[in-house]
């Protein structure tokens, strides 16, 4: 018959190892330096937000002639809208987008001699720059133009 060893000191006899090794774990992490986890990396810096005045000028190829136009943005809940000015008055601004890297475009529906057509807009958005391009469509069936755009927020 083996002897009977009491429960309390079979506890004991198995806490004492799981003791030992807290007390030296605690006790080198008292001599290292203390280690900080690194930071998770950062998200590129999103494009803040389009909404505002903003104005530039074109001088359509062969012109001789500048053309003001200022627009009015407005990005809300994920969406944009607006109307862009021109010398043909104001038209609103359709299939719109804006994205988090700063990528915008839009698009305006005119008219001339009683045809409708689209000029389409698309830049980078920083700041208090919008640098891209417009592009109108070949009239006369002509190629479509496009031309440097670069608006500044209006102050």
């Amino acid at each position: 018959m083996s002897p009977t060893i009491p429960m309390k000191t079979l506890r004991l006899l198995a806490a004492a190892p799981v003791a030992a090794f807290l007390l030296i774990v605690s006790a080198s992490a008292a001599d290292s330096p203390a280690v900080t986890p690194a930071a998770p990396a950062a998200a590129p810096a999103a494009a803040t937000d389009p909404t505002g005045a903003w104005k530039w000028s074109i001088t359509p190829p062969n012109s001789g002639q500048s053309f003001e136009s200022t627009a009015k943005l407005d990005f809300k809940d994920g969406k944009l809208t607006g109307t862009v000015t021109g010398r043909m008055g104001p038209a609103p601004i359709s299939d719109a987008t804006f994205s988090p890297d700063g990528t915008i475009a839009f698009s305006i529906v005119r008219e001339r001699d009683g045809e409708k057509f689209v000029v389409k807009y698309a830049g980078k958005f920083a700041g208090d720059a919008i640098k891209g391009s417009i592009e109108f469509p070949g009239f006369g069936g002509g190629d479509p133009m496009k031309m440097e755009w670069s608006a500044t927020r209006a102050k």
